[in-house]
């Protein structure tokens, strides 16, 4: 099963246990459930539930692991050929980690696959 959800303008695909990284919240602790109710389209194994641009009442769910994390630092230099002029910044983007934890959808149908026997040879 899984579900495509539209956080801070961008799209990702979620599956329960997936570990999400969005953008930096700063009201966010560890141990928080975060609610994601913007879900596009959700997939239980058979047909899809596709939404107009949103599915209804549909959810995911999620809990906060990390709420400060950090990624790769960059270096921004800017250089003008000989006037004697160098500037270096650099930027370190914030984001917190998050756990899915559940994914509801009403009127999903979710089909388990059992597992087939291996072919003989």
């Amino acid at each position: 099963m899984f579900a495509i959800i539209e956080e801070s303008g961008s799209q990702m695909q979620v599956s329960e246990g997936d570990l999400l990284q969005i953008d930096f919240r700063a009201d966010a602790e560890a141990g928080q459930e975060v609610v994601f109710d913007k879900v596009l389209i959700a997939n239980g194994g058979g047909a899809s539930v596709i939404g107009r641009p949103v599915i209804d009442a549909a959810t995911v769910t999620g809990t906060v692991v990390n709420p400060l994390a950090k990624g790769p630092k960059l270096y921004i230099q800017k250089f003008r050929r000989r006037k004697t002029f160098r500037k270096r910044t650099g930027h370190r983007q914030k984001y917190t980690m998050v756990k899915i934890t559940g994914i509801k959808v009403p009127g999903l149908e979710i089909v388990q696959k059992q597992d087939q026997p291996a072919a003989a040879e």
